[in-house]
């Protein structure tokens, strides 16, 4: 089993170290700026916290960079760890911003939500992976092997493009759901009369086929329906454009009449 040195103390950082700690490797450290961060996550898998990088072991066989994006790039130019493995798990960031570190860097990137208290089934999680090198991919394949058997090759382009259709699938269906809620919430309609609808709409999904599997106002073309829609949200106007572009893009992806 491999040696991990995680920087970083966040939700990823958090459910990395306990997927990696499960699976028996060993965490050697935690870092955070804030040293109680770095503490609480260590606490969880034995490792040592530390708030500052001249205290990094040399000896780690990853070091795993688990911060945002912004502080990704800063901390490229701060580390330099010769022919250690170095990891980012960010979505959107080129595999290039860790060649300043070492010429052994790949990415970690799960197209997953991750809140630190959850618990969740690490088994069922996908990988994503690129490296520098074959040998690189290799070592990084062998590290998750024992976690998740759900592991791919993806190059950072594929992977900009992932993670742009995982913002739309989570964060934005997310926050249309957000929405509904506060409609139901200003009329006094209790939110979980739509779970069953939400439920059945995920199962839908891992179906495939979406634009087919569409239903509603906007597919059949039911205009009073939508007019009538359209007038109760009218003082709304950025909601109001957000059911207008939606409602257009429905139509326009599914031009057969039902």
């Amino acid at each position: 089993m491999s040696t991990i040195t995680l920087i970083g103390s966040g939700n990823v950082a958090t459910h990395l170290a306990k997927a990696l700690y499960g699976a028996g490797h060993q965490i050697l450290q935690i870092w955070s700026r804030e040293y109680d961060h770095a503490e609480a996550l260590a606490n969880q898998v034995f490792a040592e916290p530390i708030n500052r990088l001249n205290l990094l072991y040399p000896t780690a066989d990853f070091y795993i960079l688990a911060v945002t994006d912004d502080a990704l790039f800063d901390l490229a130019l701060d580390l330099k760890l010769r022919d250690a493995v170095v990891l980012h798990t960010a979505g959107s960031v080129s595999l290039k911003v860790l060649q300043p570190i070492s010429r052994k860097h790949g990415v970690i990137w799960s197209p997953q939500t991750f809140i630190r208290d959850v618990t969740m089934d690490y088994a069922e999680l996908p990988f994503c992976i690129e490296a520098s090198l074959p040998e690189v991919e290799n070592s990084i394949r062998e590290l998750l092997s024992p976690v998740s058997k759900h592991i791919y090759h993806v190059d950072t382009e594929q992977r900009q493009w992932l993670h742009l259709a995982a913002v739309m699938t989570n964060n934005f269906g997310n926050a249309i759901n957000a929405l509904a809620q506060d409609i139901l919430k200003q009329h006094d309609i209790p939110f979980e009369i739509l779970h069953p609808l939400i439920s059945m709409t995920a199962e839908k999904i891992k179906q495939g086929g979406l634009w087919q599997q569409q239903t509603g106002p906007a597919r059949r073309r039911d205009q009073r329906t939508i007019d009538n829609q359209r007038r109760l949200i009218a003082d709304d106007e950025k909601l109001l454009q957000l059911y207008d572009l939606l409602t257009e893009t429905i139509q326009n992806k599914t031009m057969k009449k039902c």
